[in-house]
């Protein structure tokens, strides 16, 4: 891993959580964003599951150059080249891609791929992968599954994502595997659409409190 890789990843560690962003418009990111920094989350993972996706992350690149921009929903090889273009700092994938990992590993960028399975974690860690994503989280068995599927890959870090909310987080955050969750509900597009964006700033503050109050306890 690059020095630049490992640092995004020690950002991503340290704030404990990952917004998991769908944008219906382009307009709507850079509130957004100044939002999740004002609730003390300075970082975003803008999705490719809409048309806004791509061009919110050139935009918030420039904007907010403090802040930390990734991209989500990354499929192909083309999409990697095209986020990576528009400056995303990290890459997360549903799956596990070989030309994802390689491309971003090529420009020392880390590449988060999905995984629920073993087979699926021993595949991504061959093929380079510097974190993995646990998903859908819940869907599968939510911690206990997470749990006994990281006791064989010990140090592997995951970041469980995908049912996940501030009724449960915690429970991923307990986890010595977890280095972050990501999440949806603090950023959830119909919050978004309707520009609420003092409770996406409220729930982002409630969110960045669980995960204070469980590393406190650890």
């Amino acid at each position: 891993m690059t020095p630049a890789a490992s640092e995004t990843l020690h950002r991503i560690t340290t704030l404990g959580l990952l917004p998991v962003i769908e944008l219906g418009s382009v307009d709507d990111a850079g509130p957004l964003l100044d939002a999740l920094v004002a609730g003390g989350l300075p970082a975003a993972e803008i999705t490719l599951r809409t048309g806004a996706g791509l061009t919110a992350i050139s935009a918030l690149r420039k904007s907010h150059p403090d802040a930390l921009v990734g991209a989500g929903t990354v499929r192909s090889a083309d999409d990697a080249r095209r986020v990576l273009d528009a400056g995303a700092q990290f890459v997360v994938s549903p799956g596990t891609s070989p030309e994802v990992l390689d491309i971003c590993r090529s420009v020392g960028v880390p590449a988060i791929p999905g995984v629920c399975t073993p087979t699926e974690v021993d595949s991504a860690l061959r093929s380079g992968a510097d974190a993995v994503k646990f998903f859908p989280a819940e869907a599968m068995g939510g911690p206990p599954f997470l749990k006994a599927l990281a006791g064989p890959f010990r140090g592997v870090p995951f970041i469980p994502t995908g049912g996940i909310n501030a009724s449960n987080v915690a429970d991923y955050l307990r986890l010595p595997s977890v280095i972050a969750c990501g999440g949806s509900w603090m950023v959830a597009p119909a919050l978004v659409a309707e520009g609420r964006f003092d409770r996406i700033e409220k729930l982002t503050r409630e969110g960045m409190s669980i995960v204070a109050e469980v590393r406190r306890r650890a």
